[in-house]
């Protein structure tokens, strides 16, 4: 439970008071000036909400008095974020989300969609920021579709918060024969849709020879392309680093898959934030700082055992 639905819940149980006694209220009143003053929004000054969050005072005015940051994710990502068995969201990018929103006295309420919709979602104003282990490239900060070259929109902004290459995974013992994305000419990749892995591999197919192109299968979501191979249907997946050792370590209790070769194309994951919304990103930038600083964001990257993909600071549009 956040700390702002703890105040709002005191003040529930003050409300049902007011109705016993007049006395009560003012006991509620105190209670709801002082009692709560450490949580996430604590009083009320001239019509604005007012926090004692360290950060809160740099976040635009709409989302601080609104008390969440709307956040477009897919969440069928695991490490980085995923549906625990109770149906909790948990992973990497949530728990920094929490980190994050203690500092700036909000909470970051995430938002389910498919990857290579968030963006637009973005655009569209339904999400307001898009954490989903987003590489930050200069095609997305321009607004220019990746296979087309083309300018499809007005791009956004990154906050770098963790660095990952990308990796082919095949199936236990049949990884014999692929090792770079040249073996995999000729042969079959399940991945997901929209990713950096789905562009290599466009690209690396149009540079195979003989007519031996890589036959790719793209999904919503990466687990549907573990089930995929998995079930004989193609000869290798791929996805970013941690995503692919998460599933390498865990499937089949170990047993379904295999890393081969090395990861490729080591690049940050960013925070996506509108162009338009310049605020906002600073804000969140400081906020990343700072628990780096504080040692949170180490805590959170050593838990889920991807500490190699540890940022030493926040970056503002990082990536190439």
């Amino acid at each position: 439970m956040t700390a702002r639905s703890i105040c709002r819940t005191t003040a529930g149980k003050s409300a049902k008071s007011r109705m016993a006694t007049v006395g009560a209220i003012a006991v509620a009143g105190a209670l709801l000036l002082t009692g709560c003053g450490d949580q996430t929004k604590s009083k009320d000054e001239g019509g604005e909400k007012v926090s004692n969050a360290p950060l809160a005072d740099k976040l635009p005015k709409d989302i601080r008095d609104a008390g969440v940051i709307k956040v477009g994710s897919d969440i069928a990502y695991p490490p980085v974020e995923f549906k625990d068995k109770s149906g909790k969201t948990v992973g990497i990018d949530p728990d920094l989300g929490e980190a994050l929103g203690k500092q700036l006295g909000v909470e970051f309420q995430f938002e389910n969609g498919t990857f290579d919709t968030l963006i637009t979602g973005l655009r569209s104003k339904r999400y307001d920021i898009a954490m989903s282990a987003m590489t930050d490239t200069k095609n997305r900060q321009e607004g220019v579709d990746e296979e087309t070259g083309k300018k499809v929109g007005e791009g956004v902004d990154f906050v770098d918060y963790f660095t990952a290459g990308v990796s082919i995974y095949t199936k236990k013992g049949e990884g014999e024969g692929i090792k770079t994305w040249a073996d995999l000419c000729g042969k079959k990749i399940v991945l997901q849709r929209g990713t950096v892995s789905h562009d290599l591999a466009k690209a690396e197919s149009k540079k195979c020879k003989g007519g031996k192109d890589i036959a790719i299968e793209s999904f919503d979501n990466d687990q549907q392309a573990q089930t995929r191979l998995r079930s004989d249907g193609a000869d290798a997946g791929s996805s970013d680093f941690p995503v692919a050792a998460y599933a390498v370590k865990t499937s089949g209790g170990g047993k379904d898959f295999e890393l081969v070769g090395e990861q490729v194309e080591a690049a940050p994951y960013g925070i996506a934030i509108s162009k338009k919304t310049p605020e906002l990103r600073d804000a969140i930038k400081a906020a990343l700082d700072a628990i780096i600083k504080n040692g949170e964001y180490g805590k959170i990257i050593s838990k889920w055992g991807v500490e190699d993909g540890a940022v030493k600071e926040a970056k503002i549009n990082g990536g190439k």
